[in-house]
C-alpha cells in the first residue's frame, strides 16, 4: 500500500447496529452504524463512536441517524454519508491519490432487488469502483470455517440488531431461507417497555441496550453464570423524580420471552422446508449461531433443548459475518458464484 497503489480492496459488513471493515484481512474498523449531521447544510459531523455518543443528546442543529432499519436501507443520503466517513478512517494515511475501491459488501439475504441496488449505489456513490454483494448467511458460514461448497448441509441462524436471517446451505447456494425483522433492536425496545409498564421508569434506548449487554438473558435459570443485578438510574414516569431500579436477568428473561420465541417458531419453520437429506446433515453437524444476539446468555441451550438438535455460537459471533466477507473478498474469482 504505497503512496501510488490505485486499488484497495474492502470487505464490509454494513449491519443495523455496527459496521466492520476489514482489509488484508484484518479488522481496521469496528464502530456502531451511525452518523450525525448538521441539520442546516447536511454536512457530517461525526461517524461510528463518536455519533453514538451524541445520540439522544443532541441539540436542534444537529441529528444522529441509523442509516439502516431492519437491515436495510432507511436513510439513503445519510448511509452514504456513513460509507464514506469509515472508508476515511481506514485510509488515514497519507496518500497522493484517493484510491479506487473494490468492496465486497454483506447484505441480509432477504433482500429485496430494490434494497440491493441502494446498497451498490451508497458504495458507488462513497468511491466504490468494483462493488460485489454477498449475502450476510454466507459470509457468516464462511467466517465461521466450514466448507460451504461441499454437498453438505448446514445451518446458519445469523441474529443481528435489525433481521435474523435463518438459512441451510449447501453445495456454495442457500436452499432454504427464512428471514424475519426481529433481532436485537426489537429486544431492546422489549426492554425499553418492560421498564416503563413494570417499573414506571423511562429509559433511553441506550440505557435499555445496556441493560440487555449486562443481564440480558433467554433463560430464567442460568446456575452459575447468572450476572449481577444492573442498576437502572432514570426518572420517574409520573413523578418525574429520580429512580433507581436494580434489575436482574430473571426479568429480563420474561420481558424478552414473545420475541425468542418468534426465532424460535421460524427456525421450526426453517427445518420444516429443508430437503429431508440435508436435514439429517443438520441434525448430525449441528446449527450454527452468529451475529450479536448469539451472545444473549442461554440462547444456545434453550434452543436446544427446544428443538432437540444441538446449537453451536459461533468463535466470534460478532465479526463473522465481516471475516467470511474479507475471505470472500481475497477469493473474489472462486466465490463469484456467491457474489450479486
Amino acid at each position: 500500500m504505497g503512496l501510488f497503489s490505485f486499488t484497495q480492496e474492502i470487505a464490509m459488513d454494513l449491519g443495523t447496529a455496527n459496521t466492520i471493515i476489514t482489509t488484508n484481512g484484518k479488522i481496521v474498523v469496528d464502530e456502531p452504524s451511525m452518523v450525525a449531521l448538521d441539520r442546516r447544510t447536511d454536512k457530517m459531523i461525526a461517524v461510528g463512536e463518536k455519533a453514538k455518543l451524541m445520540h439522544e443528546k443532541t441539540h436542534e442543529n444537529i441529528r444522529t441517524i441509523r442509516p439502516l432499519r431492519d437491515g436495510v436501507i432507511a436513510d439513503f443520503y445519510a448511509c452514504e454519508q456513513m460509507i464514506r466517513g469509515l472508508i476515511k478512517m481506514v485510509n488515514n494515511r497519507n496518500r497522493l491519490f484517493s484510491p479506487s475501491l473494490r468492496m465486497v459488501i454483506g447484505v441480509p439475504s432477504g433482500s429485496t432487488e430494490v434494497e440491493l441496488r441502494a446498497v451498490r449505489d451508497s458504495a458507488e456513490h462513497a468511491g466504490g469502483r468494483d462493488v460485489y454483494l454477498i449475502f450476510e448467511p454466507m459470509a457468516a458460514a464462511i467466517g465461521i470455517g466450514i466448507d460451504v461448497e461441499a454437498p453438505e448441509g448446514n445451518m446458519i441462524v445469523d441474529i443481528g440488531g435489525g433481521s435474523t436471517e435463518i438459512t441451510v446451505i449447501s453445495l456454495g447456494g442457500i436452499v432454504s431461507n427464512n428471514s424475519i425483522r426481529i433481532a436485537g433492536d426489537d429486544l431492546t425496545a422489549d426492554i425499553q417497555e418492560y421498564m416503563s409498564r413494570q417499573h414506571n421508569v423511562k429509559v433511553s434506548e441506550r440505557m435499555a441496550e445496556r441493560i440487555k449487554i449486562n443481564v440480558g438473558a433467554a433463560l430464567t435459570e442460568l446456575g452459575e453464570d447468572a450476572p449481577e443485578d444492573y442498576i437502572v438510574h432514570g426518572p420517574n414516569r409520573i413523578t418525574a423524580l429520580p429512580m433507581e431500579v436494580p434489575v436482574c436477568y430473571q426479568e429480563v428473561a420474561h420481558c424478552l420471552e414473545k420475541s425468542i420465541s418468534k426465532i424460535e417458531t421460524a427456525i421450526l419453520s426453517a427445518l420444516e422446508n429443508t430437503p429431508p437429506e440435508l436435514y439429517a446433515d443438520i441434525v448430525h453437524n449441528g446449527i450454527y449461531l452468529a451475529g450479536g444476539g448469539a451472545l444473549l446468555r442461554g440462547l444456545d441451550k434453550r434452543l436446544t433443548d427446544k428443538i432437540n438438535i444441538p446449537f453451536h455460537i459461533a468463535e466470534d459471533p460478532l465479526h463473522a459475518v465481516a471475516k467470511g466477507t474479507g475471505v470472500a473478498l481475497k477469493n473474489v474469482d472462486r466465490f463469484s458464484f456467491l457474489m450479486r
